[in-house]
């Protein structure tokens, strides 16, 4: 409960804390939105593959498994879409990184997508207007869970036309 207290206490401090841990969520719901989708499909394609008793053969597949023998939420490290740079830490701090390297891979010097930042801007904007209204409360901490599964369910959405039971079941 101390910490309850002291975020109720302070409203500066609750908006600072939420706004950066919505800033910090939005980074990781960027991978979430790109990876989640791909890790589903290739879960279907193999489920059909075993229905169908058939070869796992993945088109591109040799080139995507080299590539990436684990592919997960957590694995591979990021890395730059175009020349595969593994992003570092500096690299990777949410919407500052961004304006620091001028929207440009360190490396390749390739366009980094406006909708990363994008993502992570919303996300800590969302999260402190949560806090804001709701103040320190349990309230508060399972509306943060429901706007960032809103924010990944919108993207994926618009990308796919999907929305995975992963997120959607558990806020049922």
């Amino acid at each position: 409960m101390e910490i309850i207290d002291l975020l109720s206490a302070s409203p500066t401090l609750l908006l600072t804390v939420c706004i950066v841990l919505g800033l910090l969520v939005g980074s990781f719901l960027n991978v979430v939105v790109y990876r989640l989708p791909i890790i589903l499909q290739r879960d279907w394609h193999e489920q059909c593959c075993d229905y169908l008793e058939i070869d796992n053969e993945i088109p591109g597949g040799d080139e995507l498994s080299a590539k990436f023998k684990v592919f997960n939420l957590q694995k591979p490290d990021s890395h730059c879409t175009l020349c595969n740079h593994k992003i570092k830490a500096w690299e990777n701090v949410p919407v500052l990184s961004y304006l620091f390297l001028g929207g440009k891979c360190s490396d390749c010097k390739g366009k980094i997508s406006i909708r990363y930042p994008s993502v992570e801007l919303v996300s800590g904007i969302l999260s402190g207007l949560v806090a804001f209204h709701f103040g320190a409360t349990w309230l508060t901490l399972a509306l943060l869970f429901l706007t960032w599964a809103l924010i990944a369910l919108i993207l994926i959405d618009f990308d796919y036309q999907l929305l995975p039971d992963n997120i959607t079941l558990p806020l049922i």
